[in-house]
C-alpha cells in the first residue's frame, strides 16, 4: 500500500449533554468559558441499575440558551436532543427588582418545564460585593434574596438554590463557592442523566421484548438501539457503545438462523433483495449516513447492514485501542456474510461475493495501517495474515472465473463476466480517490490483463506465505503453497508446482491426512510425468497403488505403470531402486526354533510375513535379505547356555503407521517392547541398547561390561532439512542393497494382494550373531529395497562347552539315608564316543551306592527323548567309574544314582585324604545352615571327563536329620547317663537297637532302663534313652561312652535300617560330697511359724578318698599334718520364701577323708505359711592364691556379676568367721584388672555336674501361719 497516502482522521462524536441556561445571559456569557474548562476535571462516580459495576466519568455539556422548543414533546424519545439539565441565572440583590421582574421570569420559567414534564432544574443566584454595596439600602435585614426565592420555589427542595460568591476573584472563599457549584451541577446531571437513561433503557427493552409480535421491526429497534449507543459513545464509554452493536449483531444472527431452520420474519424480506451493489466495507467514515438511512427507511440489503454495523464496531474498537480485534471481527463477518446469503437464499451474481470478500480484506488492512506503524503490524501479522490469505484466495477464484488463470486466456464469455462484476463495485468513493493503492483500484487493475492478474495473485500469495512462516504456521503456509501449485498447473509450469506439492504433502504425511495425501501425491505423479523424472514417476505411483484412499481401476492404473517399466528390456532400459515401504511392508518374522539360538551346524528357518500392497499379483524374481555377521568370541569359551547370552525373541512383530494411505513409517516395533513402538513412530527410532561383557579366556570370569547401542546407523544419520526423518516422501532418494557375504534368498516369489509368506534357511555354520540389516525384492528392472529392518532382528550360533551338573532329585538331602541325585551332561559341542567314561574320587563320608541297573536318558536339544542306554558302573578303591552311551553333541544325558553320607560320630579324624587329581581332600565340616535348624554338611566329589584335562570339582549339601545331647544324672552313689535324640527333620523314623557302651573299663556294667526295642521318632520331637551305670570297685573318673542305633525311614523294612553312632565323654563323675539340710523350729514350737527365726543346719559330708589330680590341685596340710581343702557354701533362696539373717556364705576347711563332716548353723525365717521347700544350698571349691590361675574361668561358673574381694589372708585365717551374703554364684576372689595382669588370686570354682549331692534338694517344712494378737472392737446399739 501507498506509504505516503495520508491517514485518515479518527472522528468522533461532538455532541455533549444538552444543559439549557435562562434568566441572565450575559452573566452566564460571563461565567461560561470557566464553567465549561472545570465541569469535566473532576471524575464522578456513575451507579448504574440492575446491579452493574459503577465507573468513574468526566461530565461535559453543552450548554444553550433556553428555549421552549428544546424542551422534548410527548413521544419523542431521542436522548441525543434531550435537555437533561435546566439552570436559572440571575444575579438580583434589590427587593424591588425581585419582586418586580426576577420573580415572574422564574415562574415563566418553571411553569414550562413543569409543563413539558422536566423536572431537572437549579437556580444559581450569583453574588458579589459591588452589587451588595450598590443596593445596600433596599437589603432586608432578616432576610436575603436566596431565602425568598428558596421560600417562593424550593419550599421542599432547598438544595435546588445554590449560591456562588465573588465567581470573578481569586480567592479562597470564590474557589470554595465554584467548588460547591461544580459538585451541584455534576450531582444533579448525574441524577437526571442517570434517570432518563434508565427510562429509556426500559422502554429499549419494552419494545425488544415485542419482537415477536406481527408488525415489529428490525430497522426500528436498530435505530432505537444505536440511540444508545450513541449517548455511551457522547459520554465516552465506548466499550458500552460497543456492547449495543454486538447485541444488535447477535440478534440479527439469530433471525437469520431461525430463518434457515424455517422460523421467517416478515421484515426479513427486505434483506432478502438481490444483491446489486458489492462495493466492500467503507471503514473510513465514522458513521456511514447513506447505509444508515437505507437502515432507517428499510431499504438496505444484508450487505449494507452488515458493512454499517461492522463499521461502527471498527470506530469503537479503534476508540478502545484495540486494532487487533478489528481483523478477527473482519474474517468472522466475511465468513458469516457468506453463509447468511446462502441462508437467506439472496440471489447474488457469481462472483460478486468474492469481489466483496476481496475488498473487505484490503480494506480492513488499509484501516489497521492506518492508525499502526510499521513496526506494531510486523509484530501483529498473526492477527492480518488471515485476511490476506482470505483475499489472495478470493482472488484466485475472481481469475479462474474470468479466465484470467488457463493457458489460452480469458474467452468472450469470461470478459463479459468481468465487465458486470466491475459494474456492480460502482464509482470509487471519495475518500480513496487519490489513492494509487485503494483496493478498488487493485481489483480493476487485476481483472484487467492475466499480467495484471499473476502479478497481483503472486503478491498476495507470497506475501500471505511469508507472514504464515514469520508466525511459525508452516501448515497454513504450505497450504498457500498448495494452491499456489494448482495454480502454476494451470498455467503449464509443473516445475514449479511440483515443489509446493512437495512441501504441502509433508504437512499432510506428518498429521496423518489422508485424502489430502492421496489428491497431493496424483498431483505429484503428474508433476513428475510431465517432468519425464522416472525413478520418482515410479515411486510415487508405488505409493498410489497401495493407497486404499483411490478406487481398483486408479490403484491398477498405477500399478501397471510399474509393471510396464519393470518389463522393459532393451538399450534404454535401466535398473531403478525403490523403497519397499510403497510396495510391500514386513509385518512379521518368526524364527524356526523359536528361541532364535541354534548351535552350530543346525538347522534355522526364518519365516517373513509380508503384507503386498498392490492391488494385483506380482510376480518377484528374487527376494533377499543382507546378514551382517558378527563373531562371538565369548560364545566359545565355556559360556553356559541361557546363562550369560542375551534371549532374542522368537517372533517380531513390526508395528505399521497408522495412515491409511499406505505410508507406513520406516521405523517399527518389536511386539514385546510397546513403548520402543510409540516412540519410534513419534519421534524416529528409539535408541536399542546391548549389553556387552568381557570374559576371561581361562576361567570366564568377568573383567569388564558396558552398554553399546546396536542402531547408531539409525539414531546418528543426518536428517536433511527438506524431509523429516521418520517420514515417507513421495520422492525418496535412491537406494542400493549393500550385498553382504552372507545372505537369504529365495527365488520365483509371487504375491498376492494382503500378507505372504517366506519361508528362508538361514546359515548358521560359523559361531557368532548374525543380523538381518536389509531386505530386497526384485521385479525386473525395479529393485524394492528396505534399507533398515527395525527393530533390529538377530539370531545366535552358539558353540557351547560340555557342561556337568550334580542336583539332588529332592531337596533336603538327608545324611545317613540313601539319596538320589541326578547328573546332567550336556555335551555341547563335544560328541560322547564308544569308551568315555567319567571318574568319580571315592570318599569314606559319602560312598556311592551300587545299583544293578542305571539307566541314562539322551534328549536333543528341543528336549525330545532320542534314546535310553543302560550304564555300566565299576568302582575300585579310590574310583568309581561310569561309562557314558554314545551321544551327539548339544544333547542331554541324564541318569541317576544313589549316594550315602556318613553322620560323623565326633571320633577322631583320620589323616587327610587326596582326590585323584591330587588335591587334598578336606573331611567335611558339619555347620548350622541359616535356612533350616539341621546341621549341613558339604561334600565336594571330583569328577574327571573325558573332553576336559581339569578335573571338575562338585559339591553337595547334605543336612544330619538328628540332634543328640547327653547328661550324668545322680541318686546319691548311683549314676546314671540319659541321651536325647531329637528329630530336626520332617521326615518320622523309627529307632531300633539302641546301645550305650563304655569304651576304656570293661568292668563298668550300664544297664538300659529303656523297655522298648524300637520306638516312634516324630518329625520336631524328642527320645530320651537312659541307662544306669554299675561298678565292682570304683567308679572311673572319666567315661569314654558311644551311643549307638539304628533309624530308618518310617514304614519301611528292616533291610533299610542305617547306623547312627554319637560319642561323647564324661569327667568327674564321682560323687565327692554329700550335703544335708535339717531346719529347726524355734524352742518351744513344734512347727515352724511365718515370720519366727528357725534353725538350718548344713552338713557337708566327705564321701570318697581323694584322687592324686585332686590333691595336688586344692588340697593342703595344716599344722597337725592332716590334709584339708576349703570349701565355700552359700544359702539363697530364688523364690523369697525365706530370710537369711545373719551370714549367708562363709568358708569351711574341709578334711580331706573319707566320711569327713563339717556342719554349720544359720538362722532363717520363714515369709509365708504352707509347705515351702528348702532353702538352694550352694558349695563350691575355693582356690588359694598358691594354685595355678586360669586362664579362662569356666563359664558355668559364671551364674551372677557379684565378686568376692576378700584378701587371702582373711580368709586363711579367718574363714567361719566372715559373713558373705551373695544373690548367686561366686566366680573369683579379687578384682578383674589383678588377675588380667597375671597375679595369682584366690578364686572359686564350682564341681562338676555329679559331685555334690543334694539330699534336702527336694525337701518341704511345714510352716504355720504367725499368732493373730490383733483385737478388733465392736459396738452394737
Amino acid at each position: 500500500m501507498e506509504s505516503q497516502e495520508e491517514k485518515p482522521i479518527i472522528y468522533t462524536m461532538e455532541n455533549k449533554p444538552i444543559v439549557t441556561c435562562a434568566g441572565d445571559q450575559s452573566l452566564f456569557t460571563s461565567l461560561y468559558t470557566s464553567l465549561a474548562q472545570q465541569l469535566p476535571r473532576e471524575p464522578m462516580e456513575w451507579r448504574r441499575t440492575y446491579g452493574r459495576a459503577p465507573k468513574m466519568i468526566h461530565l461535559e455539556a453543552n450548554f444553550v440558551q433556553f428555549k421552549e422548543d428544546l424542551l422534548p414533546k410527548e413521544g419523542n424519545k431521542a436522548l441525543l436532543t434531550f435537555p437533561f439539565l435546566h439552570i436559572y441565572w440571575t444575579d438580583c440583590c434589590d427587593t424591588e427588582v425581585y419582586k418586580s421582574t426576577v420573580k415572574e421570569d422564574i415562574m415563566r420559567w418553571q411553569n414550562s418545564l413543569r409543563t413539558h414534564g422536566s423536572p431537572d432544574w437549579v437556580i444559581i443566584v450569583v453574588e458579589t460585593n459591588d452589587t451588595k454595596k450598590k443596593n445596600k439600602p433596599n437589603i432586608l435585614p432578616r432576610s436575603s434574596i436566596v431565602d425568598k426565592i428558596r421560600s417562593d420555589f424550593c419550599n421542599k427542595q432547598n438544595d435546588r438554590c445554590v449560591v456562588l460568591s465573588d465567581p470573578l476573584k481569586d480567592s479562597s472563599r470564590s474557589q470554595e463557592s465554584w467548588n460547591s457549584l461544580l459538585l451541584k451541577l455534576r450531582t444533579l446531571l448525574l441524577m437526571s442523566f442517570t434517570k432518563n437513561l434508565g427510562r429509556f433503557e426500559d422502554d429499549m427493552r419494552t419494545l425488544r421484548e415485542k419482537r415477536t409480535q406481527p408488525g415489529w421491526s428490525f430497522c426500528e429497534y436498530f435505530m432505537v438501539q444505536e440511540e444508545l449507543a450513541f449517548v455511551f459513545e457522547m459520554l465516552q464509554q465506548f466499550e458500552d457503545a460497543l456492547v449495543q452493536y454486538d447485541e444488535l449483531d447477535a440478534l440479527f444472527t439469530q433471525y437469520v438462523l431461525n430463518f434457515g431452520a424455517g422460523d421467517t420474519a416478515k421484515w426479513l424480506g427486505s434483506f432478502c433483495a438481490p444483491v446489486r451493489s458489492w462495493s466492500g466495507l467503507l471503514l473510513r467514515r465514522p458513521i456511514d449516513m447513506e447505509k444508515r438511512d437505507g437502515i432507517q427507511h428499510g431499504e438496505a440489503s444484508l450487505l449494507d447492514l452488515r458493512s454499517y454495523l461492522f463499521s461502527r464496531q471498527c470506530t469503537l474498537l479503534i476508540f478502545l485501542q484495540r486494532p487487533w480485534e478489528v481483523t478477527q471481527r473482519a474474517l468472522e463477518l466475511l465468513h458469516n456474510c457468506v453463509q447468511e446469503l446462502r441462508l437467506l437464499e439472496v440471489s447474488v451474481l457469481e462472483g460478486a461475493l468474492d469481489c466483496w470478500v476481496f475488498l473487505s480484506c484490503l480494506e480492513v488492512l488499509h484501516r489497521i495501517e492506518g492508525c499502526c506503524d510499521q513496526e506494531q503490524l510486523a509484530a501483529n501479522c498473526s492477527h492480518t495474515v488471515g485476511l490476506w490469505a482470505y483475499a489472495t484466495d478470493k482472488l484466485k477464484c475472481l481469475g479462474e472465473l474470468c479466465g484470467l488463470v488457463s493457458e489460452k486466456g480469458p474467452t468472450s464469455e469470461d470478459l463479459n463476466r468481468t465487465v458486470d462484476l466491475l459494474a456492480g463495485l460502482g464509482d470509487e468513493r471519495p475518500e480513496t480517490v487519490n489513492s494509487l493503492q485503494s483496493p478498488y483500484k487493485k481489483l480493476k487493475e487485476a481483472l484487467s490483463s492475466v499480467e495484471a492478474f499473476e502479478r497481483h495473485y503472486l503478491e498476495l500469495s507470497h506475501a500471505a506465505m511469508e507472514m504464515y512462516r514469520a508466525i511459525g504456521r508452516l501448515r497454513s503456509a504450505r497450504l498457500v503453497g498448495k494452491s499456489l501449485a494448482e495454480f502454476y498447473m494451470r498455467k503449464g509450469d509443473p516445475e514449479r508446482a511440483e515443489t509446493f506439492l512437495q512441501e504441502a504433502l509433508k504437512s499432510y504425511v506428518t498429521e496423518g491426512w489422508s485424502l489430502p495425501v492421496t489428491h497431493t501425491r496424483k498431483q505429484i505423479a503428474e508433476c513428475q510425468k510431465l517432468l519425464d523424472r522416472t525413478e520418482d514417476y515410479l515411486q510415487t505411483s508405488a505409493l498410489l497403488a497401495g493407497d486404499v484412499n483411490l478406487s481398483t481401476e486408479e490403484r491398477k492404473h498405477f500399478c501397471q505403470e510399474i509393471l510396464s517399466f519393470a518389463g522393459q528390456t532393451g538399450e534404454q532400459s535401466h535398473q531403478v531402486a525403490l523403497t519397499m515401504s510403497v510396495f510391500a511392508q514386513l509385518t512379521r518374522l518368526q524364527f524356526h526354533p523359536a528361541t532364535a539360538s541354534v548351535h552350530s551346524g543346525a538347522v534355522l528357518q526364518v519365516e517373513l510375513t509380508l503384507r503386498c500392497l498392490m492391488p494385483v499379483s506380482v510376480r518377484i524374481q528374487q527376494l533377499a535379505a543382507s546378514i551382517h555377521f558378527d563373531v562371538d568370541h565369548a560364545g566359545t569359551h565355556g559360556r553356559s547356555k541361557g546363562a550369560h547370552r542375551h534371549t532374542n525373541p522368537g517372533t517380531v512383530e513390526f508395528a505399521q503407521g497408522s495412515s491409511s494411505a499406505g505410508a507406513p513409517h520406516s521405523s517399527s516395533s518389536s511386539s514385546s517392547s510397546a513403548s520402543s513402538a510409540s516412540s519410534a513412530s513419534a519421534g524416529g527410532p528409539s535408541l536399542e541398547l546391548d549389553e556387552i561383557q568381557d570374559r576371561s579366556p581361562s576361567d570366564n570370569s568377568l573383567n569388564s561390561t558396558g552398554v553399546v547401542c546396536k542402531n547408531t546407523h539409525l539414531i546418528m544419520r543426518r536428517h536433511d532439512s527438506s524431509s523429516p526423518p521418520d517420514t515417507p516422501n513421495c520422492v525418496s532418494p535412491p537406494v542400493a542393497m549393500k550385498e553382504g557375504a552372507q545372505m537369504l534368498k529365495v527365488q520365483d516369489v509371487t504375491l498376492e494382494p494382503g500378507n505372504n509368506s517366506i519361508m528362508f534357511t538361514a546359515p548358521s555354520g560359523q559361531p557368532g550373531t548374525y543380523t538381518l540389516r536389509q531386505l530386497c525384492a526384485v521385479v525386473g528392472e525395479v529393485q524394492f529395497v528396505l534399507p533398515h529392518i527395525y527393530p533390529s532382528v538377530q539370531y545366535e550360533v552358539y558353540s557351547q562347552e560340555p557342561q556337568l551338573t550334580v542336583e539332588p532329585l529332592s531337596e533336603p538331602l538327608l545324611a545317613g539315608l540313601p539319596q538320589v541325585v541326578k547328573f546332567t551332561l550336556l555335551t555341547g559341542h563335544y560328541a560322547v564316543k564308544k569308551g568315555d567314561a567319567l571318574q568319580l574320587s571315592n570318599t569314606d563320608t559319602m560312598p556311592i551306592l551300587p545299583s544293578s541297573s542305571c539307566t541314562a536318558r539322551i534328549s536333543s536339544p528341543t528336549a525330545e527323548l532320542v534314546g535310553e542306554s543302560v550304564l555300566s558302573i565299576q568302582s575300585s578303591e579310590k574310583v568309581t567309574s561310569i561309562s557314558l552311551p554314545p551321544t551327539p553333541s548339544y544333547h542331554t544325558v541324564e541318569f541317576q544314582l544313589e549316594v550315602l553320607c556318613i553322620i560323623p560320630s565326633g571320633a577322631d579324624r583320620p589323616g587327610n585324604e587326596r582326590l585323584t587329581n591330587g588335591e587334598v581332600r578336606h573331611r567335611p565340616r558339619s555347620y548350622s545352615h541359616p535356612d533350616t535348624p539341621m546341621t549341613a554338611i558339604d561334600q565336594r566329589m571330583s569328577i574327571d571327563c573325558p573332553w576336559s584335562i581339569y578335573s571338575t570339582l562338585l559339591a553337595l549339601t547334605f543336612y544330619i536329620p538328628f540332634k543328640t545331647k547327653h547328661s550324668l544324672l545322680s541318686a546319691g552313689n548311683r549314676k546314671y547317663i540319659q541321651v536325647c535324640v531329637q528329630n530336626m527333620s520332617d521326615v518320622n523314623f523309627t529307632l531300633a537297637e539302641v546301645k550305650l557302651s563304655e569304651k576304656q573299663h570293661a568292668s563298668l556294667d550300664l544297664q538300659s532302663l529303656n523297655t522298648k526295642t524300637q520306638q516312634l521318632l516324630c518329625s520336631k520331637h524328642s527320645v530320651f534313652c537312659l541307662w544306669e551305670v554299675r561298678w565292682k570297685d570304683d567308679l572311673p573318673s572319666c567315661l569314654q561312652c558311644v551311643f549307638s542305633a539304628n533309624f530308618s525311614p518310617l514304614n519301611q523294612d528292616v533291610s533299610s535300617f542305617k547306623p547312627f553312632h554319637y560319642q561323647f565323654q564324661l569327667e568327674r563323675v564321682t560323687t565327692l560330697y554329700s550335703v544335708r539340710a535339717e531346719i529347726l523350729p524355734p524352742a518351744g514350737e513344734q512347727h515352724c511359724r511365718s515370720g519366727l527365726l528357725c534353725g538350718l543346719e548344713v552338713g557337708i559330708t566327705r564321701l570318697s578318698e581323694p584322687g592324686e589330680g585332686e590333691i595336688a590341685e586344692d588340697s593342703k596340710t595344716d599344722a597337725d599334718g592332716l590334709k584339708t581343702t576349703k570349701l565355700m557354701y552359700e544359702v539363697a533362696d530364688s523364690s523369697s520364701n525365706w530370710a537369711v539373717c545373719g551370714k549367708s556364705s562363709g568358708m569351711v576347711s574341709m578334711p580331706v577323708a573319707a566320711n569327713a563332716t563339717h556342719k554349720v548353723q544359720i538362722e532363717v525365717m520363714p515369709l509365708f505359711a504352707g509347705h515351702l521347700p528348702f532353702p538352694k544350698i550352694k558349695v563350691l571349691k575355693y582356690l588359694p592364691h598358691t594354685a595355678a590361675v586360669a586362664i579362662q574361668p569356666d563359664p558355668d561358673s559364671c551364674v551372677e556379676n557379684d565378686s568376692l574381694s576378700l584378701l587371702d589372708k582373711t580368709l586363711d585365717d579367718q574363714a567361719d568367721t566372715a559373713s558373705i551374703r551373695s544373690r548367686g554364684s561366686v566366680h573369683s576372689v579379687g578384682s578383674g584388672d589383678q588377675q588380667q595382669k597375671g597375679v595369682a588370686m584366690p578364686r572359686l570354682d564350682p564341681f562338676s555336674p555329679g559331685q555334690v549331692f543334694n539330699h534336702s534338694h527336694a525337701r518341704q517344712v511345714l510352716v504355720l501361719p504367725a499368732t493373730d494378737d490383733h483385737i478388733m472392737e465392736v459396738n452394737a446399739t
